[in-house]
C-alpha cells in the first residue's frame, strides 16, 4: 500500500487543514497521529494540495507539522447480525464494550468494530450452488433476536454472480459464508457482515414507491388530524420543555413499526440516561419483550465533540436503511436536527466559509432535504415492500419556528406537528397544537368529517378570543356551544394520558370507533341549554364520563356500560325532531 501521510498546517478547533501530495477523495477517513493515540478525522474540503478535514475527537495536543495517515476508506459502519439492542456512540463503536475495556469516561482515539466479530450465529441457507445472485439478494439468515436477520450479498457487488459455494452452520462475523464467482471466474467471499459508506444512500430496490399508507402511532392526534405514512418523514418542533423527546419515545414503543433506530444527535445526557434506563425494562406490546430487542440507540450527547452528530445521523440512517433491505419497516428517530444544524454551522465557521441566514451554512437546506430524502417506501428486487420513516424532532431557540432549521425542514417533510408552549403549560398533553399542524398524507378516517373537526376547533378558538375581548355575556348561546364542542374533542380525544395503560395508545380500530361516535352523536348533533351555565355543566359531566371511558379497555362490560350511560345522557339534550 502506498504511503499516503499528510501533514497539519492549521489547526482552528476541530478543524485541520492537511497537505498532501496525493491524491485525496471527498468524506475520506484520515488518523491524526497523536503520540500513541490515532484520531479519526473526515475530509470535508479539498483545494488542490490542501485538504480541510473534521476531527471526531478533541483536538488537545495536536501540533503543527503532526502527521495524518489517510486510509482511502470513506467513513463507512459494519452492518451485520448484532445491531439490535446494542447503544452506540456517533462514530459506531459499541459503548457497553468500551465501558468494559476503559470505565465510563470515553478514552480518546478508541474506535472499536460495531459487531462483535468473535460471535457465533447459525446460519441458515436461501440459496444453493450455481444460482444467480445480486447486489441485496437473500444468501440466507441467522435468527436475531426476535427476527430472522437476512444475510445479503454486499451491496457493491457487481450483477449476476452465481454461487461457487455456501456453508452451512455456526460461524462467525469473519468466516467466509459464501463464495460468488462472476462470468470472468473472479471470485467473491460474503461474511455474515458488510461495511457501507454512511454518507451514500443504499438504492439495491426496483423503486421507491409514493408513501399511501398510514402509519398507525396509537396518539389520536397525530393518527386521526395529523397522519404519518409508512416511509414518509415527518417533524416535531417545538420550545425546550414542550415534550418532544417523550412524544419521540411514545412513538417508537407504540407505533406499528419493526425496528426502531434512536438518534440522539446532541441531546443533553440526561435525557439520553433516561433512555438508556427505561427502554431495557419496557415491554413491548406487540412481541412482549423488552422494547430494546427491536432498537438501536446511537448516543451523541451535547457533551461529545460536535463533528461526531454529523456521523451519527448517517450511521443511524444507514442501519435504517440496511434492515429495510430486508424487508422491514423501520423507523428513525433523530433528536434533535437543530444540534446537528448547530454542529454544521461551528464547522462551517472554522472553514471561513460564507455564511447564510443566522450564520448557518448556505448549503443547510440541500443537506436537511438529503437526509429526508432517504426515507421512503421500497419495493425490492424479490417483490416484497421495506420502508424507512423519518421523524425529526428540530429545537428552535423561543420556539420561533421562523428560524432557518424549521423553514428548511419544513419544505421537504410530510408533516408538520408543531409542539405549543402554551398547551404544555396547561398540562395538554401531547402538546402538539392542532392550529397550526398539517400533514400531507391520507388519514384513515373520513377526510370530510376531520376537515369539518379542524375547522370547529379554529371557530372554537375564536370564539375563545372573541371572549376575552367581550366577555362571556358578548357572545350568544350557539356561539358558546360551538366553543364548548371544540373543547370537549380536544380534551377527550386529541389528550391522552401517557400514564393510564389504556389511554397512552389507541389503536386503530378504538379510534374510528371513538371519533364516529363523537362525531355522529356530539359534534354533529344540535343541543338545547335554557343558558349557558347549563351547556357548561351538561359538557363538564359529558367530559368526565369520556375520561373514564377512554382508560377502560375496548368493547369490555365496562366500555359497553358507559357508553349507554353518555348515550342516555345525549339524548336528555337532543333538539327534538318534529
Amino acid at each position: 500500500m502506498e504511503n499516503r501521510i499528510g501533514e497539519i498546517i492549521k489547526i482552528n478547533g476541530n478543524v485541520i487543514r492537511v497537505r498532501v501530495d496525493f491524491p485525496v477523495i471527498q468524506n475520506e477517513i484520515g488518523y491524526v497521529v497523536l503520540n500513541e493515540e490515532r484520531l479519526k478525522a473526515e475530509v470535508i474540503r479539498i483545494d488542490y494540495n490542501y485538504v480541510d478535514m473534521q476531527v471526531f475527537e478533541s483536538t488537545a495536543g495536536i501540533k503543527i507539522k503532526d502527521k495524518v495517515i489517510f486510509t482511502n476508506e470513506l467513513l463507512s459502519v459494519d452492518l451485520g447480525p448484532g445491531l439490535l439492542g446494542e447503544i452506540f456512540d456517533g462514530l459506531g463503536n459499541p459503548l457497553t464494550k468500551i465501558a468494559n475495556m476503559y470505565g465510563f469516561f470515553l478514552k480518546r482515539g478508541v474506535y472499536l468494530s460495531s459487531l462483535d466479530d468473535e460471535s457465533k450465529w447459525e446460519f441458515f441457507p436461501l440459496v444453493k450452488k450455481n444460482d444467480t445472485v445480486m447486489p441485496a439478494s437473500f444468501l440466507g439468515f441467522v435468527n436475531e433476536k426476535i427476527f430472522k436477520h437476512y444475510i445479503m450479498v454486499p451491496f457493491n457487488f457487481p450483477e449476476n454472480l452465481v454461487v461457487e459455494d455456501i456453508y452451512p452452520g455456526e460461524h462467525n462475523l469473519k468466516e467466509v459464508i459464501a463464495v460468488l464467482k462472476d462470468k470472468d471466474n473472479k471470485t467473491y467471499n460474503c461474511f455474515l457482515k458488510q461495511r457501507w459508506p454512511v454518507k451514500i444512500p443504499i438504492k439495491c430496490y426496483q423503486e421507491k414507491l409514493k408513501p399511501s399508507k398510514t402509519l398507525t402511532t396509537k396518539i389520536r392526534i397525530i393518527d386521526s388530524l395529523f397522519p404519518i405514512a409508512l416511509g414518509g418523514t415527518y417533524c416535531i418542533p417545538g420550545p425546550f420543555g414542550s415534550g418532544k423527546t417523550v412524544l419521540q419515545q411514545l412513538i417508537s414503543r407504540h407505533a406499528d413499526i419493526d425496528i426502531v433506530v434512536l438518534v440522539a444527535c446532541g441531546e443533553r445526557a440526561g435525557e439520553v440516561v433516561e433512555v438508556l434506563k427505561t427502554f431495557p425494562q419496557l415491554k413491548d406490546g406487540r412481541t412482549n419483550r423488552p422494547l430494546i430487542d427491536r432498537t438501536v440507540i446511537i448516543c451523541n450527547t451535547s457533551a461529545m465533540p460536535v463533528s461526531a452528530r454529523d456521523a451519527s445521523v448517517y450511521i443511524g440512517i444507514t442501519i435504517a436503511e440496511y434492515y429495510r433491505q430486508m424487508g422491514l419497516n423501520v423507523l428513525l428517530l433523530a433528536d434533535s436536527t437543530s444540534r446537528w444544524a448547530q454542529a454544521m454551522r461551528e464547522v462551517s465557521t472554522r472553514l471561513e466559509e460564507i455564511p447564510g441566514e443566522e450564520a448557518f451554512p448556505a448549503y443547510l437546506e440541500s443537506r436537511i432535504a438529503s437526509f429526508y430524502e432517504r426515507s421512503g417506501f421500497v419495493k425490492l428486487y424479490n417483490g416484497e415492500c421495506g420502508s424507512v420513516t423519518i421523524g425529526g424532532t428540530v429545537s428552535p431557540a423561543g420556539g420561533n419556528f421562523e428560524e432557518p432549521v424549521t423553514q428548511a425542514t419544513l419544505k421537504v417533510v410530510g408533516a408538520f406537528l408543531g409542539l405549543s408552549r402554551e398547551r404544555a403549560n396547561a398540562r395538554k398533553y401531547p402538546a402538539i397544537d392542532p392550529l397550526i399542524s398539517w400533514s400531507k398524507y391520507d388519514t384513515f378516517l373520513d377526510s370530510e368529517k376531520v376537515k369539518y373537526v379542524y375547522n370547529l376547533l379554529h371557530r372554537s378558538k375564536d370564539i375563545e378570543d372573541m371572549t376575552k375581548v367581550v366577555g362571556l355575556e358578548g357572545i350568544s348561546l350557539a356561539d358558546y356551544i360551538t366553543y364548548l364542542k371544540g373543547e370537549f374533542f380536544d380534551f377527550v380525544y386529541l389528550q391522552q394520558n401517557a400514564f393510564d395503560p389504556i389511554d397512552e395508545a389507541t389503536d386503530r380500530k378504538r379510534q374510528e370507533y371513538v371519533f364516529n361516535f363523537i362525531f355522529s352523536e356530539i359534534l354533529d348533533k344540535e343541543f338545547n341549554f335554557s343558558n349557558k351555565d347549563d351547556a357548561l355543566s351538561f359538557f363538564q359531566k359529558l367530559r368526565q364520563l369520556f375520561k373514564t371511558w377512554n382508560s377502560s379497555i375496548f368493547k369490555s362490560d365496562e366500555f359497553l356500560s358507559l357508553e349507554e350511560e353518555i348515550k342516555n345522557l345525549l339524548k336528555e339534550k337532543y333538539v327534538q325532531s318534529l
